[in-house]
């Protein structure tokens, strides 16, 4: 904050919350300034706030955790900043309603750059410990599924079982909507479990991750029913190629740019690289989709302690569609895959 001229800072994201002082309810607000940081709930959260943070002074608002925060700034800063990727415009009306007039027209600016996004961006030894093991619950997940991906059953059922089988082994949730997708839907990127049966012969993209100890794995893997059609392994194979190669890349130094045009300069040679309509992949924490963006003419360079996802894909629309997805820590001389299952093509 000193760098940046920041006075004091207004959060109000809860993530962010909950990295800076362990705080894992619904509602609240901080305030960070050189020498305080004050936490704001509501009376749902007494006890809780109380015992899951660290580092703040705890104070339950009888209305509203907000309006006590902007309170506190009001009567001891001349000014403040708020991460505008977590403040809409309605909230930031509503925070400047609340300090007095003299001084409310300037008092609340936007930060130039996410302060807490860049320090969540390098993951301590204590949280790449805990994404290991949200990624290894992950990863068991896939194996226990891998049985019930029958021609015949349902996306949903497919998606409920993988579910089933998280919360069963220990997962607070999911990461994200699991995606479950067959056949011609398999082409679709985003392709939410519908109640469409697998097929007799084709692919199926599962997506999904787990939450564990606030912290969220994310994995891809593309199975086939039957035989391949024509095309389809060939297609599979130089996804694994440019997935690969991807990974290869992911090391200290290296730009996100420079890993997307790995995995992409792949397949545009094999003739697909016009089907590959998504970025390589993001970072992940205690949020699904973090900084940094692994994709084209991005500068950023990689940093150990980074976890990144590399998933590149191919979508023929009306046909298939492919995705190989890999977690990946980034190490002090290179990588370590925090998603180990098999890659090559599995048939059922």
């Amino acid at each position: 904050m000193g760098d940046a001229e920041v006075e004091a800072l207004l959060v109000t994201n809860l993530p962010d919350m909950r990295y800076l002082c362990g705080f894992t309810g619904s509602n609240a607000a901080l305030v960070v300034t050189a020498n305080k940081a004050v936490f704001f709930t509501d009376g749902r959260y007494t006890t809780q706030a109380k015992e899951e943070t660290e580092g703040v002074r705890v104070v339950i608002s009888p209305k509203s955790a907000l309006k006590d925060a902007c309170a506190l700034l009001d009567a001891s800063a001349k000014r403040a900043s708020f991460d505008p990727e977590h403040v809409t415009v309605a909230q930031l009306a509503q925070m400047r309603s609340m300090i007095s007039g003299k001084k409310r027209r300037g008092f609340f600016s936007p930060l130039e750059s996410p302060l807490i996004a860049e320090m969540r961006m390098v993951k301590d030894a204590d949280e790449l410990k805990l994404m290991a093991k949200a990624a290894d619950l992950g990863n068991r997940v896939f194996n226990a599924v891998l049985p019930h991906i029958r021609s015949g059953a349902t996306e949903v059922e497919v998606a409920a079982g993988l579910e089933f089988f998280a919360r069963s082994m220990g997962a607070e949730g999911m990461s994200f909507d699991t995606i479950v997708a067959s056949g011609p839907r398999s082409a679709l990127p985003h392709g939410h479990a519908s109640r469409q049966k697998l097929p007799r012969n084709g692919f199926v993209t599962l997506d999904f991750g787990v939450i564990l100890n606030g912290y969220c794995s994310d994995m891809t893997r593309t199975v086939c029913l039957g035989k391949p059609g024509p095309g389809e392994r060939q297609a599979y194979d130089a996804v694994l190629r440019a997935q690969e190669a991807a990974v290869d890349a992911v090391r200290p130094g290296v730009t996100c740019g420079e890993v997307d045009e790995a995995a992409r300069s792949v397949l545009r040679k094999e003739g697909l690289g016009r089907y590959f309509t998504h970025s390589t992949g993001h970072g992940v924490g205690l949020e699904i989709h973090e900084q940094p963006r692994i994709a084209a003419e991005q500068t950023l360079a990689l940093k150990p302690g980074m976890v990144v996802t590399i998933e590149p894909g191919v979508y023929l629309a009306g046909k298939f569609g492919i995705r190989i997805e890999d977690m990946i820590a980034v190490t002090d001389r290179g990588n370590k895959v925090l998603t180990p299952v098999q890659k090559t093509l599995i048939g059922l």
